[in-house]
């Protein structure tokens, strides 16, 4: 009988996880207990909130404050510049930057962040982003001014002396040109010495504590850890990674869920690289017009299995997504799992470096 089930994804429930817990034996059990056939090039996902809450990654809102006071020299004015519109994502960090602040928060806004929340009036979580960022400012202490997102040259003249400026947008980023002329730090810079990026991705863990995105040392550790102990016991060789949002758009919302300053920060070898396929339709429907049935079948299949070379540049993969193995992954164990109540921070995928060719 032939084959009929390609790539499946497994949402795995695992119980609660804390602070100290034994990771590594909780997923390897999860695994070995889910009833799946393990397989040769299986891919495990273990959600990066998991692992960071087992190593302890927090850090509190008076510990980043004192930071960002070091950090700015104590400046009297922070600007913060274009903040992502995610209250899980921001809000104790905006409340952190004005505690950190000496007298003022300036708020650069732009009309729409680089996730594609709306700023006023957001038509999901029904928010005034203007009006809230503001009250968390001025909940502290401090005086809160927000400003549209305005030419560098404008904006020189806004302020005689030299305020700090923070990056806030919840990516890596090269900067604007008054960057270079006040003193200035993105969030990756805040709280390193916890996390390899900072405060790119954290998430709010409590009123005055915010949970980091893990370490790469330790995420690194846990999956080749997981990956040697299902291969003691089941002598299959699976491929293992920490993974956070999927970076993907949503059409409706116009969100693109990637506030993580990566995709997946620790991950096994195999997962290097990017897919090597060709397009089954275009041959379908151009090159084997003329075939139909098992015909046409036993050709596709004899093309793929004639291409297995470098296909870089070549027309055959015309269409083909080159994004990195660990990026497409993540994106559909992001969407497996979801962020919600379902209880699942594992995601088991068979079959993905399958093709039709295999049987």
């Amino acid at each position: 009988m032939a084959r009929t089930i390609g790539t499946a994804s497994y949402g795995l429930r695992a119980p609660i996880v804390k602070q100290g817990d034994d990771l590594i034996q909780i997923v390897v059990d999860t695994v070995l207990n889910s009833g799946i056939e393990i397989k040769d090039k299986d891919v495990l996902g273990i959600t990066e909130s998991i692992v960071a809450r087992c190593e302890g990654n927090y850090v509190t809102i008076d510990e980043v404050a004192e930071e960002i006071r070091n950090i700015s020299n104590n400046a009297d004015v922070i600007f913060v510049d274009r903040p992502i519109y995610s209250r899980n994502r921001f809000a104790m960090i905006l409340k952190a930057i004005a505690r950190g602040a000496g007298k003022k928060v300036v708020i650069i806004m732009p009309p729409v962040d680089e996730v594609g929340n709306v700023i006023k009036n957001h038509p999901f979580t029904k928010l005034n982003y203007d009006e809230y960022y503001k009250s968390i400012v001025e909940g502290e202490g401090k005086e809160c001014e927000i400003i549209d997102d305005i030419k560098n040259k404008e904006l020189l003249f806004i302020y005689k002396e030299d305020p700090f400026v923070i990056d806030a947008r919840m990516y890596f980023t090269t900067g604007h040109d008054y960057v270079r002329v006040y003193n200035q730090c993105t969030l990756a810079d805040i709280c390193k010495d916890k996390c390899d990026y900072g405060l790119y991705g954290s998430n709010k863990a409590s009123e005055e504590m915010l949970k980091l995105f893990p370490s790469k040392n330790y995420a690194q550790n846990i999956v080749e850890k997981v990956q040697g102990k299902i291969y003691t016991e089941t002598g299959k060789k699976i491929e293992v990674m920490v993974y956070g949002d999927g970076c993907y758009k949503d059409p409706d919302s116009g969100i693109w869920e990637f506030a993580d300053g990566t995709v997946s920060p620790a991950y096994t070898l195999g997962l290097e690289g990017t897919p090597n396929e060709i397009k089954i339709k275009n041959f379908a429907d151009d090159k084997y017009k003329e075939l139909k049935g098992e015909e046409l079948n036993l050709a596709i299949k004899e093309e793929i299995n004639s291409s297995k070379m470098d296909l870089k540049g070549n027309m055959s993969s015309q269409g083909t997504t080159p994004r990195r193995y660990v990026n497409l992954l993540g994106s559909l164990m992001d969407l497996t799992s979801g962020s919600g109540s379902k209880g699942t921070p594992f995601v088991y995928i068979q079959g993905y470096f399958d093709s039709f060719a295999d049987e």
